[in-house]
């Protein structure tokens, strides 16, 4: 029974592929002999079959797709994303490293100082206005009579007249006469004086104008008789129009010198402002101004001045300050 077992057993497995058959292993491992009576020789076993690939193996990955790089740049790993390098013109990049740096710039020439510009030397006009309350117009005049007396007497001082606007009781005006800018720059103490005892009465402080002489006559007798009149204009023209004007101007100042009545007539420039004009006029009475505003001359004159005004054409009347009241 025993026997029969074994032998079923081995059938069974024959058949199941585990063992093989002992014929077929006897003959397999058995040498062959050669018909020399050498043995045959022993074949070389095959070589082991591969392992069976697991099923996540089976499939090969794609390759990953070619990165394509320039000679110049070196390729950037797949992993860590970068922005591409910037890009060197091929002409430029040898050019930086092979030029020298330029030459510094030679310094630059020093700047002259400019020319300050130089009064005339001659006479120097300043002409102040300012106005006092009415009530106090009294007590001013009182004051400006002997500011006028001690200035009369200054050193370089050709004249000082005080002038009361007609009509205007609290309006005056200073017209000084200097033999030359440092005479005049050196009277500025005594002015600045005379504003700190007007000031407690004044109501628009003092507007001083310095001026250079352009057309000045000849000045007659009789200036500061009582009656004359005086006559302060501003004439304020475009720059560009300036060179015509002072043309005009003389013209106009020799032609009125001939004029009945006429005592003074004196054209200047302000110093500094070549646009700017003041005309200085004095009359025997009302009756010659009249007169000589009249005339063709100064109608011609105020035609052709016109065009050229900047401002309106400022003219006013004025008496010579009384010496007492």
């Amino acid at each position: 029974m025993r026997s029969i077992s074994l032998l079923m057993l081995g059938v069974a497995m024959v058949l199941a592929g585990t063992i093989e058959p002992v014929t077929a292993q006897s003959q397999s491992s058995a040498p062959a002999s050669s018909k020399s009576g050498q043995p045959a020789p022993v074949p070389e076993p095959a070589p082991p079959l591969p392992a069976p690939a697991s099923p996540a193996q089976s499939a090969p990955l794609p390759a990953p797709a070619p990165v394509a790089t320039t000679p110049s740049a070196p390729s950037t790993p797949a992993s860590t994303p970068a922005s591409p390098p910037a890009e060197a013109s091929p002409a430029s990049a040898p050019a930086a490293a092979t030029q020298p740096p330029p030459p510094a710039a030679p310094p630059a020439p020093a700047q002259a100082p400019a020319a300050a510009v130089e009064t005339p030397p001659g006479p120097y006009y300043v002409v102040t206005y300012f106005n006092i309350a009415p009530k106090a117009a009294r007590k001013a005049a009182a004051l400006l009579r002997q500011f006028a007396d001690a200035t009369r007497k200054e050193d370089g001082n050709t004249e000082l007249t005080v002038l009361h606007e007609l009509g205007r009781p609290g309006h005056f005006a200073i017209v000084e006469l200097w033999k030359d800018k440092a005479s005049a720059t050196a009277h500025a103490a005594a002015m600045k004086a005379l504003g700190d005892k007007l000031q407690p009465m004044v109501l628009a402080p003092f507007d001083a104008r310095p001026f250079t002489p352009l057309s000045v006559g000849t000045t007659k007798p009789g200036t500061d008789a009582k009656g004359v009149v005086y006559v302060l204009t501003h004439v304020d023209v475009f720059p560009q129009g300036k060179d015509d004007v002072a043309a005009l101007i003389k013209t106009q100042s020799e032609q009125s010198e001939a004029d009945p009545g006429a005592l003074r007539f004196d054209a200047v420039v302000w110093d500094g402002h070549a646009n700017h004009f003041h005309l200085i006029e004095a009359w025997a009475d009302r009756k010659s101004l009249d007169a000589h505003e009249a005339a063709d001359h100064t109608k011609t004159f105020r035609t052709k001045l016109t065009p050229f005004e900047g401002a309106f054409y400022d003219e006013r009347l004025y008496e010579v300050l009384k010496k007492t009241e």
